[in-house]
């Protein structure tokens, strides 16, 4: 195996990370939608999805690990004697099989875009059923400050979110491009991130916490939809 096939397949394996995170995210627009009609097969239909996304998160999982290997052995190889590149193959299924099964149920659970499947199916419903509920002064409270107090504004880019994230420590929310990018450049600096939000005392802002918003970002969507009818 040539260290030249080595990156073109990590280059493809990059790709497919890309596909299976917008699958994610329209597994999970498809589940908000189920929860809003209120269908009456609705809650298995929930949980075909919930394991669709967990197994999305399983192969993302599996995908990553193999990279990481790929890329921790071939930078072994390179350091040695041409003749170590006939082993190359061998040494990356050994260690990926041995990481492999070491890769827990929790650890999947614990994968972004599933708690954020799981955050929007919840919220999704408290908001449904609020609607429904003849008593709408009981406003959960998660809801009442996703509704009245997040700002459709990125507080990087100053205009309105594309992708919003919320950040799980300080419950901030950001563009996901913008923040990601501001977390590469502090990495590349050796520094930590601090949260843009003026006065936030979180500061050091990670990519592992950071959850998309999927409901917000519907909502930034069907405003978008409005204003362009007004």
């Amino acid at each position: 195996m040539s260290l030249s096939a080595v990156n073109g397949a990590l280059s493809n394996l990059k790709a497919c990370l890309a596909d299976i995170a917008t699958g994610m995210d329209i597994v999970t627009d498809v589940a908000i939608d189920l929860v809003e009609t209120q269908d009456e097969e609705m809650d298995s239909s929930i949980k075909e999805l919930e394991a669709m996304i967990l197994d999305c998160a399983k192969l993302d999982r599996e995908i990553n690990c193999f990279m990481d290997i790929a890329k921790e052995v071939t930078s072994e190889v390179n350091a040695q004697q041409p003749e170590a590149l006939f082993s190359l193959s061998d040494k990356v299924k050994e260690q990926f099989s041995e990481r492999i099964a070491r890769l827990s149920e929790d650890e999947i659970h614990r994968h972004q875009k599933v708690v954020a499947f799981m955050e929007s199916i919840n919220n999704s419903s408290k908001q449904t059923n609020q609607k429904s509920s003849e008593n709408t002064e009981e406003v959960d409270e998660d809801i009442a400050v996703t509704q009245s107090q997040v700002n459709f504004t990125c507080p990087l880019t100053q205009v309105e979110m594309l992708k919003p994230v919320k950040n799980k420590k300080c419950n901030h929310y950001y563009d996901e491009s913008a923040i990601l990018d501001l977390i590469k450049t502090k990495r590349n600096l050796k520094k930590k991130c601090r949260c843009p939000v003026v006065g936030c005392a979180n500061t050091d802002v990670k990519e592992s916490d950071l959850i998309l918003d999927q409901l917000l970002r519907r909502r930034i969507q069907n405003q978008k939809k409005k204003g362009g009818k007004n």
